[in-house]
């Protein structure tokens, strides 16, 4: 343990970062909102204008629930070494299920779930957030992992939305099932206000208590008391976020921050540790930060990295230095390793050392030339102007640089960025001058170049990029919060 200890936030397959980093009973509260088996709720941030889903992300998890050798492997694993009751239960759902996606799903929810319960501490609780497609088959999971007896609700949130004509019921709410490691969990009860006819029964402000009769009709018995409400029940009516409330991120599945305070309310205390291995768009890691517990939060994309960054710094201004990223290159050969480990998610990092948004119409097999973009106003007109940016992770040439300058001219953008791992040739650097400055129509004193060349390593070493910046819009202002939390203390992780 450190005395300097901070927050985490991980990039990476969060089945690894648990079995390296997190060690045993050192959790107090888990919430994970993993990305569901159904074409129509992956864990993507950001859509197209045309409201469909950005291409550019569903490749990160389009391999993910399929039947491949990864999950052939996580099943292996579960089978040989993993507890009895799952081990029976995951080779029985096979049975019953075929070699599919939803197995697939289930066994990659199975062996991380393994990896809960090791690091939950034996006073903690696990919110698993899911959809009818899978909520049946993940509580029979969850009962052979935790124990039938940690079963503690089945919580049904409720909400409403826009609805549509189709052949069934609405669908107007998901799934949340909560267990505990043991029976002496961490639990602070929440309260709910009486209903208007139930306040009219009892005197003003007194406390009541609901008491079985004989017949087993719930009688209601006025105490001298004061009343903090009736015990709040499973069943949770929360609105979904608004389109314009100002804590909406852009992010289609983002949960409502009022979900997770009372999760994070009933079943924790100010300094606990809340993890969330599936990040998203960082909403409990950000309401933990908001109610002084510490926190721990993993995803698998930079997108979700950068965006859950920004995030933070959008509502914590005043305290920048309260967490650090794990798993993210620092340094030259980190961006390499990357580079040749998956080159999309370097292309997604490095978009990030820029704070620009990854490109909508990257499909694969295709090349645009565009990686990403920043949106930025520079008169007072109500239409934003672009920034290009094109990333590069191999071989450079003096035509990559042509091709952006073609691009620039298709797109009718000011200004395009080169960003590249290896440092480009004295004719790119040539070629790039040549496209000449971008001057603002209202700012005739400033001048950018319209093509920019950058490395890796000079934006590792703080090297900014060239446009104007009165006004970026590139990603949604998240709502600045006050912050109810006390100084960290050490934290239990290795």
């Amino acid at each position: 343990m450190s005395e300097d200890w901070k927050n985490q936030l991980y990039y990476g397959d969060n089945l690894k970062v648990m079995r390296d980093y997190i060690s045993d009973e050192s959790v107090d509260l888990i919430y994970l909102d993993p990305p569901f088996n159904s074409k129509a709720s992956y864990n993507i941030l950001y859509k197209e204008a045309n409201g469909a889903s950005s291409e550019a992300q569903i490749r990160a998890f389009e391999d993910t629930w399929h039947w491949g050798i990864e999950a052939e492997e996580e099943y292996h694993e579960l089978v040989t070494e993993g507890p009895k009751k799952l081990s029976d239960l995951i080779q029985s759902m096979r049975m019953f299920l075929g070699q599919n996606d939803m197995m697939a799903y289930l066994t990659m929810m199975a062996i991380r779930l393994v990896e809960m319960y090791r690091i939950l501490k034996r006073t903690g609780s696990i919110y698993l957030h899911c959809d009818p497609t899978a909520s049946h088959y993940l509580k029979l999971v969850m009962d052979a992992v935790f124990d039938t007896i940690n079963f503690r609700n089945e919580i049904i949130w409720c909400y409403k939305r826009w609805p549509s004509k189709q052949d069934n019921f609405q669908k107007m709410h998901d799934i949340i099932l909560r267990y505990s490691k043991s029976k002496n969990a961490t639990w602070n009860q929440l309260y709910e206000a009486f209903t208007e006819q139930t306040q009219k029964r009892i005197k003003g402000g007194m406390k009541i208590e609901h008491i079985v009769g004989e017949s087993g009709k719930i009688l209601i018995r006025a105490t001298n008391e004061k009343s903090p409400g009736v015990a709040m029940c499973d069943y949770w009516n929360i609105p979904m976020i608004a389109g314009q409330a100002k804590e909406r991120m852009g992010y289609p599945t983002q949960k409502p921050e009022a979900l997770l305070e009372r999760i994070i309310t009933a079943s924790s205390n100010e300094k606990d540790i809340v993890f969330d291995p599936f990040c998203g768009c960082g909403t409990a890691i950000t309401v933990a930060e908001q109610m002084g517990r510490k926190w721990v939060g993993i995803d698998i994309t930079h997108l979700a990295i950068t965006l859950i960054k920004h995030r933070l710094e959008d509502n914590f201004k005043s305290d920048l230095a309260f967490y650090k990223v794990i798993g993210e290159p620092t340094d030259l050969h980190g961006a390499e390793a990357l580079a040749e480990q998956d080159k999309y998610q370097f292309e997604w990092w490095a978009i990030g050392l820029v704070d620009a948004r990854p490109a909508n119409n990257k499909k694969k097999g295709a090349d645009s030339g565009i990686d990403g973009y920043i949106n930025f106003f520079d008169d007072n007109t109500s239409k934003a102007k672009t920034v290009i940016i094109s990333v590069k992770g191999g071989h450079v040439t003096v035509s990559q640089i042509r091709d952006l300058k073609g691009v620039l001219e298709r797109e009718n953008a000011p200004i395009g960025i080169f960003i590249t791992l290896k440092n480009p040739t004295r004719p790119m650097l040539e070629e790039a001058v040549s496209a000449g400055f971008y001057i603002p129509e209202h700012y005739q004193d400033k001048h950018y170049p319209k093509i920019q060349i950058i490395t890796i390593e000079e934006l590792l070493n703080g090297r900014q990029i060239k446009y104007p910046r009165m006004a970026p819009a590139t990603f949604r202002k998240a709502e600045k919060k006050l912050k109810r939390r006390s100084e960290q203390t050490e934290l239990g992780f290795e």
